[in-house]
């Protein structure tokens, strides 16, 4: 496959995502599939991924905004932002009803057509810093 088909491949599941569609995410992915960053209690390969986006989406609300796409051979890099609510429990952290916006970096292998693994760096600290789950600083 081409580089930019690559490219057309990864931001569906973007598009996905933004339309609370996890079921579909799994259809992108190879049954092997890779996560090399996983939640805590997510499972492997393409169950795996769906139980992700479904722990996210029905957690965090995310709308994604892709801000750049990079692609190299089998490689596809994705700088984007997320915007979201804490609507429901995501990572055994319950709803807080806050709001946040995020920046992070996935990095994705495609193989013959599907999503093989995924890399990602995200602004955690951020997120939970927004959401009012980290204690107030020290005084000095």
């Amino acid at each position: 496959m081409s580089t930019e088909q690559n490219k057309q491949i990864v931001l569906k599941l973007y598009e996905l995502i933004n339309h609370g569609d996890a079921e579909s995410v799994g259809e992108l992915v190879t049954q092997e599939y890779v996560e090399h960053d996983p939640l805590p209690g997510e499972g492997t390969g393409r169950d795996g991924v769906v139980d992700r986006f479904s722990m996210i989406i029905g957690g965090l609300a995310p709308h994604f905004t892709v801000e750049d796409v990079i692609a190299e051979d089998d490689r596809v890099v994705v700088r984007w932002t997320n915007a979201g609510t804490h609507v429901a429990e995501f990572a055994g952290i319950p709803a807080t009803g806050g709001s946040f916006t995020i920046a992070g970096i996935d990095i994705y292998r495609v193989a013959d057509g599907s999503i093989s693994e995924h890399w990602h760096v995200i602004d955690q600290l951020s997120m939970l810093g927004q959401l009012g789950l980290l204690p107030a600083p020290a005084a000095p």
